[in-house]
């Protein structure tokens, strides 16, 4: 238990001439009927009342400690702590045009995408990974983060039509590479899934890849369909028909792309071998991060209330009852 307003607690101090008070004013007391001799009474038994007598002021004191630790908050959480993790900074670049609506994976590549994205955040739980969406333009889904229940969410939400239709490579790296160039990370990285050819786009796919390697980050690029042609989904007249599209990857300049920044290219005709590139990444050094890790406070201050209101009640009663005084 921990206190929001610690400072209060040092009100428990003037606790202290408060009782001596008390003691010394009982020492100063003359009794009420005065005899010349109380030898007399010195066998009579003690009323119950004797052992009460100091139970009002007992009850009073309890009452303020109660009443000063509710003033300082009490509250209940997990400890604050910095911890210190070894991790890497990544960024990946998902491919949202239409095309990835595609069956060729399943249920089709962007869900296929998604899962093993997913697995990948799972698997990686000291990194810190962020997530930028591209077609026609392109947008930071996520920023770089160590939360990955938020990121997690964040994934479940991608779906194709959030932009403009298209496939921007360059901006999809751009983007990218402006939530990482200011990273103190040693190992920055950038992995790209895409389906297409660049058509869209103020900077050329090779472009953003001299930015990123002025900046120290790796592209892994990974082309996601199969070979030939894949099944595309094509809605007609309220139903889906599916027609043949042709798979046209660019995996020349996927490949210069990762050979400029030291990365590797990877072809994935199913989802196993979307895997592949969790191996590569492994091998990648890895740098220490501070974290921070808050923890929610809960208010506890109910039952020192309900306790110190008793105290009060219970010291009236004692004064107004069996110890009520007579002037």
């Amino acid at each position: 238990m921990v206190f929001a307003n610690a400072e209060y607690l040092f009100l428990l101090l003037l606790l202290i001439p408060y009782i001596v008070w008390y003691i010394m004013k009982r020492k100063k007391n003359e009794a009420t009927l005065q005899i010349s001799d109380a030898r007399v009474y010195a066998h009579t038994p003690k009323s119950f009342r004797n052992y009460l007598l100091h139970a009002p002021f007992a009850l009073r004191i309890i009452a303020l400690v109660l009443i000063i630790i509710i003033l300082a908050r009490p509250q209940t959480t997990n400890s604050w702590q910095n911890s210190e993790i070894e991790g890497i900074d990544i960024m990946l670049a998902v491919d949202v045009s239409t095309s990835m609506l595609a069956e060729d994976l399943k249920p089709n590549r962007l869900e296929a995408a998604k899962d093993v994205a997913a697995e990948f955040i799972n698997g990686r739980p000291n990194d810190n990974i962020g997530i930028t969406l591209f077609a026609g333009e392109s947008f930071t889904q996520c920023p770089l983060t160590v939360d990955h229940a938020v990121l997690l969410n964040m994934v479940k939400n991608v779906r194709c039509g959030l932009v403009e239709d298209g496939t921007a490579i360059g901006m999809g790296i751009a983007n990218a590479v402006s939530r990482l160039k200011d990273s103190k990370a040693k190992s920055k990285v950038i992995i790209l899934l895409t389906d297409g050819t660049n058509n869209k786009g103020d900077i050329s796919p090779l472009t953003g890849a001299e930015i990123a390697k002025s900046f120290g980050i790796r592209i892994y690029t990974i082309g996601v369909g199969t070979n030939g042609t894949a099944p595309y989904p094509y809605p007609v007249a309220g139903t889906v028909q599916y027609i043949n599209m042709p798979v046209e990857i660019d995996e020349n300049t996927l490949t210069q792309i990762a050979g400029t920044t030291d990365g590797n290219y990877f072809r994935a005709t199913s989802t196993s071998k979307l895997k592949e590139v969790y191996h590569e990444i492994d091998k990648l050094e890895k740098t220490k991060l501070n974290v921070k890790e808050y923890s929610k406070r809960k208010e506890e201050y109910q039952w020192f209330a309900v306790m110190a209101f008793l105290c009060i009640l219970l010291e009236v009663l004692l004064r107004n009852t069996v110890l009520k005084k007579i002037p």
